[in-house]
């Protein structure tokens, strides 16, 4: 009766699968805020500010706008707080200086220079390595099941057959990373 329970035995592939894609759309947010050349609200969406007694998203505070391609323009809804979002971009890192007109702050996008660009294919290629590591840690996750599974009596077919489609689901989305960060860093470095 022994070969009846090793049947029961799955490896949870689309847990795994959603814990990949997690890494992936994580690298797609960084990346987003990685600044190109380009003016995206995604550069300003993760930006916090001080207000209410509390740090909250700009995008919970304003209405943020790309109506050209080299600007930003963030529509703060309470007035009182343009101040505080001014200040919370200029302490952002983003290296823009906001230019304020009422409760408007429009963030002109300059022309990064080559060592600048650079620099963010170099951050770029950092984020890509930590999406592949949670990946790895994701696979390391399966093959662990796949050594308990072995423990309760999974067949060895069963063991290859599952380590191969953990690592086919590996190899697929390391393949993901890897054309995300050459994209990324070609859009960085175009002119």
């Amino acid at each position: 009766m022994a070969s009846d329970k090793s049947d029961d035995i799955e490896i949870d592939l689309d847990d795994l699968e959603r814990r990949m894609d997690g890494a992936m759309t994580a690298l797609r947010h960084e990346f987003a805020s990685l600044r190109t050349g380009r003016a995206s609200a995604a550069m300003v969406e993760p930006i916090m500010v001080d207000a209410y007694g509390a740090l909250t998203p700009l995008p919970h505070l304003a209405t943020i706008n790309v109506p050209e391609p080299r600007m930003v323009t963030i529509n703060v809804w309470d007035k009182g707080l343009v101040g505080k979002v001014e200040k919370a971009i200029r302490e952002s890192g983003l290296g823009i200086n906001p230019q304020t007109n009422g409760t408007i702050i429009m963030l002109p996008i300059p022309e990064l220079n080559e060592e600048r660009r650079r620099e963010l294919t170099k951050v770029a290629a950092q984020y890509a390595e930590n999406a592949r590591v949670a990946i790895r840690n994701v696979r390391r996750d399966g093959m662990d099941q796949i050594k308990k599974a072995k423990a309760e009596g999974m067949s060895e077919d069963d063991q290859k057959f599952w380590h191969d489609e953990v690592q086919a689901l590996t190899d697929r989305h390391i393949a993901m990373v890897d054309k995300a960060l050459e994209e990324k860093q070609a859009e960085i470095m175009q002119v």
